[in-house]
């Protein structure tokens, strides 16, 4: 199966059943990252399509470990729509998802267009704000395991987002480079980071996507949200949990978990 429309007929399925499957290159070693994105596009215009909103762009692999984990040497991206915004302290029902897990990012708000190529200093400048955010990544695929077509093909592992209630223009921030956050799970201390971690500063990875949409014809578009990707590895939503990211100036986001 390497059809991009029924590949992401099969992940639609399996998002809305709540049933994960084996990757797709188990069988089809030869999928690619071309067929893998126009699969990504498909799943989310299908999204559009019955009603969502396309609010914006994430990305994934941001971290050199992640990338020598998966063997690549960049990283991915998917898309946001409005159906995945969660609401600011409203709980996640688990019952919704396969297997969430959630990791802090740095989220940005776009002031007006990204134009390429792209830089980190003409992406803060492009910027009205940043925000404390939180990825809820949930993989259609079996204990989180696949290959890089499989996990660009089913958007990333999107699943829900959580913007904190905190907005600061990058001109107010000494340097995101810097900007720290504390991870905790049930209040414990589960890891620590900086803005450093994506890609040694985290506008550097919104303009790699600004770079890498331009050649599919794509932008990011004044009033995009962008999640710059994942500082500290994702951590289990089990059931009752509360995930906390502390940042430092930008706030802090919380995600509860609802028992089913």
């Amino acid at each position: 199966m390497t059809d991009p429309a029924e590949i992401a007929r099969v992940l639609a399925a399996a998002q809305r059943d709540r049933r994960d499957r084996a990757p797709f290159t188990d069988d089809h070693p030869d999928l690619d990252e071309a067929a893998a994105y126009d699969a990504q596009w498909a799943g989310i215009t299908a999204r559009l399509e019955a009603g969502e909103r396309l609010v914006g762009a994430k990305l994934g692999l941001t971290s050199r470990a992640k990338q020598q984990v998966m063997k690549v040497d960049s990283p991915l991206y998917g898309w946001v729509t409005s159906a995945m915004l969660l609401p600011y302290g409203e709980p996640l029902d688990r019952a919704g998802f396969i297997h969430p897990r959630a990791e802090p990012e740095i989220a940005f708000l776009l002031a007006r267009d990204v134009t390429t190529p792209a830089t980190v200093t003409s992406v803060l400048a492009a910027t009205e704000a940043v925000f404390a955010a939180v990825d809820v990544l949930d993989s259609r695929y079996t204990d989180f395991r696949f290959r890089l077509p499989d996990v660009i093909a089913d958007n990333a592992s999107a699943g829900a987002f959580l913007l904190g209630p905190v907005a600061v223009p990058p001109s107010a921030l000494e340097d995101l480079r810097l900007l720290g956050v504390v991870l905790r799970v049930n209040g414990e201390v589960v890891a620590t980071a900086a803005g450093a971690a994506v890609m040694g500063h985290p506008a550097a990875s919104v303009a790699w996507l600004a770079n890498r949409l331009a050649a599919r014809d794509q932008r990011l578009s004044a009033g995009m949200l962008v999640f710059s990707g994942g500082l500290t590895e994702p951590v289990p939503l089990t059931e009752g949990a509360a995930v906390t990211a502390e940042f430092e100036a930008l706030g802090t986001v919380e995600v509860t978990t609802r028992r089913s």
